[in-house]
């Protein structure tokens, strides 16, 4: 995270209106400017307009392809599967 484009030493920064804030969320960065600060812990949309977001808009979602694609998320395999699986296996130590 950096404060005004300074690397952040500690987490108990003070941070002040009219400051920039940036940080990586996800697989972006994220830049905001601070336009006041909150008096209260109130809800999102009233703490939403506590700051302005400057970074671009977020890039598009990547499709998201599982680790094993023949698994994709199906849960544990049936017996069915797991005799084919045994006889796949079988049939390479042949």
């Amino acid at each position: 995270m950096r404060v005004n484009g300074i690397p952040a030493s500690k987490r108990s920064t003070t941070v002040s209106a009219g400051d920039v804030l940036t940080f990586a969320k996800d697989d972006h960065i994220r830049v905001i400017r601070i336009e006041a600060c909150g008096t209260r812990r109130g809800p999102a949309p009233e703490a939403q307009a506590l700051y302005t977001d400057m970074a671009p808009p977020e890039p598009k979602k990547r499709d998201f392809v599982p680790d094993n694609p023949a698994f994709e998320g199906k849960g544990r395999p049936t017996k069915r599967d797991r005799r084919q699986l045994d006889l796949s296996k079988a049939r390479h130590l042949e």
